[in-house]
């Protein structure tokens, strides 16, 4: 990797948002580029050979995703907006049909919103009963998963690698026992994909959900992965162009999966951008990838030491982000102080509003490293932290 590849790195900004969203390599931009200077056409549609070039590569994009997963088959790739709405057509294409009244989900505290919000909603409109199963130290143990299930469970639903913390959990210990009983997992894995080999057949997932934007790719674009008797089960949430082989003044009939899940004029321009940045990532190796996360995190830990009122919530927790807070200080004020010397930084609750109930605190200051960040960078963050009794001259 060369950071060269990163335009926005040639200026002197420390980006470490990584959670949020990861920065674009220029292969990626030039791909996007590409396509509306050179391609922009419509595909599905077209008889013409640009457009039919243009659906090859699109469909080229389904084939690499599906190897960059290990799925089945092309068909199990869905291309959707992102992990909101590849969650958000899991639950009301998928889950709605198939349950009932008192029947149970389980999600954890520290969930996205994304992947809690949804199920409220369902909750709300059929009556299904959504529980949290309960958190050891923060983390997801197979004993409380085991704890929380009972006859009435019919779905688990859990983040591969939370977007506060950065534990990774059990996924496949927890499908084996999720799939004794007979009960869905469904995994968001917009932190895990971009960081770790994500093997769908072999943590035997049944609906997986993840984003462009946080590896390398363009924001708007993202992945369903669901199992071929699962999505064949599945209703659109969208109808229109492009889904149906044909209809009548009252009649209509679908085509095949996974394109009956994409109506309407797709995000060509996107898609194109999640290829080039998957062949990125492969050319990197994602073990690579997580390895120097990894480093990256401990060498913050250790040289974090030398600041006596940083407090970190995650420390015992082997993750690739980093939650602090400055003690006695608004996690938004620490990040505005350390916007002063270009370092970019998230402040919040992160989407995970009821997290709070676990960790006892609201807000926190996120740092999330991605292949791209330096030991050098971390020093500088260490050094302006160090000064942190400026922060009020700073940012006032």
């Amino acid at each position: 990797m060369n950071r060269e590849d990163f335009p926005i790195l040639n200026s002197n900004l420390i980006y470490l948002d990584n959670g949020a969203t990861t920065l674009k390599p220029k292969s990626v931009i030039d791909k996007i580029n590409e396509y509306y200077s050179n391609n922009s056409v419509n595909i599905h549609r077209g008889d013409y050979k640009l457009s039919l070039k243009v659906e090859e590569e699109y469909e080229d994009v389904r084939g690499k995703v599906k190897d960059f997963i290990n799925a089945d088959s092309n068909s199990e790739i869905v291309f959707t907006s992102g992990t909101t709405d590849s969650i958000n057509r899991v639950v009301f294409g998928f889950m709605k049909n198939k349950l009932k009244a008192g029947d149970e989900v389980l999600l954890t505290k520290a969930e996205h919103a994304s992947n809690i919000l949804p199920w409220l909603k369902l909750s709300e409109e059929i009556g299904i009963v959504v529980k949290y199963i309960e958190l050891d130290n923060h983390l997801v143990t197979i004993d409380n998963v085991k704890a929380a299930i009972n006859a009435n469970t019919k779905v688990i639903s859990l983040a591969h690698i939370t977007n506060v913390l950065g534990d990774t959990r059990p996924i496949k210990e927890i499908s084996e026992l999720a799939h004794q009983y007979g009960i869905y997992l469904v995994v968001d894995g917009a932190q895990s994909v971009p960081r770790i080999k994500v093997d769908v057949k072999d943590l035997d997932i049944d609906f997986l959900a993840f984003s462009a934007h946080k590896m390398l790719g363009p924001t708007g674009v993202g992945v369903l992965y669901g199992k071929s008797n699962l999505l064949e089960d599945m209703e659109p949430t969208t109808l229109g162009g492009g889904m149906n082989t044909e209809f009548t003044i009252d009649s209509y009939e679908l085509k095949s999966i996974p394109t009956r899940f994409e109506a309407g004029t797709p995000n060509i321009a996107g898609v194109l951008g999640l290829g080039a940045a998957i062949d990125y990532i492969n050319k990197i190796g994602i073990d690579n990838i997580s390895k120097h996360e990894r480093m990256l995190r401990d060498y913050f830990i250790a040289k974090a030491e030398e600041i006596p009122n940083l407090v970190i919530y995650n420390k015992e927790i082997t993750s690739d982000t980093i939650a602090f807070n400055i003690d006695g200080v608004f996690s938004q004020d620490t990040a505005l102080y350390l916007d002063h010397y270009n370092i970019c930084v998230r402040a919040g609750n992160h989407c995970a509003k009821v997290l709070k109930e676990d960790l006892l605190v609201k807000n926190t200051c996120r740092i999330s490293f991605y292949f791209y960040n330096t030991r050098e960078e971390i020093d500088k963050v260490i050094e302006v932290l160090k000064k942190n009794e400026d922060i009020f001259k700073v940012i006032i």
